[in-house]
């Protein structure tokens, strides 16, 4: 009478369940994941215009009392002359650019004696949009739908 030998190990079920319950654990981890991603860069885009206003208030007290740009505050359109601004007047060796690589994720317009700085934010549900600007200000769409997060001095 041959004698039946035990193996011991997994059987072809047991390994893909394992591995189904396994890949559906990533799935899960990386979309949480994903959401924190989304916003610490909506945190480094707030904390960055944060920081720009405070090298705008440093050039409108140097300048008699004129912030940079020009006088047409109808367009968001004077992020290039106030980075070249605060960059070469030495009130901010490096100006942020956008955590996501976005080109067009930050805004500034001003009429010189006023100015908006206006970031993008990727989650419409960012608790920060209580606390901004609202409208069109200075030419700038600051409208939280659009995920537009301004801010003035």
């Amino acid at each position: 009478m041959p004698s039946k030998q035990k193996t011991k190990g997994f059987t072809l079920i047991e390994l893909l369940v394992v591995i189904a319950i396994i890949g559906l654990l990533a799935a899960i981890v990386l979309v949480s994941l994903n959401t924190a991603r989304q916003k610490a860069r909506d945190t480094r885009r707030i904390g960055d215009i944060r920081q720009i206003a405070l090298g705008l208030e440093l050039y409108y007290d140097n300048n008699n009392n004129a912030y940079p740009g020009d006088v047409d505050a109808t367009t968001c359109d004077d992020w290039a002359a106030m980075v070249t601004a605060i960059q070469t007047g030495g009130y901010m060796t490096v100006v942020p650019t956008d955590p996501g690589g976005g080109s067009a994720a930050y805004a500034y317009n001003t009429n010189l004696v006023d100015y908006v700085l206006r970031a993008q934010l990727e989650l419409a549900t960012n608790p920060a949009f209580a606390t901004d600007v609202d409208g069109t200000v200075l030419g700038c769409n600051c409208a939280d739908a659009s995920r537009y997060y301004c801010i003035q001095p």
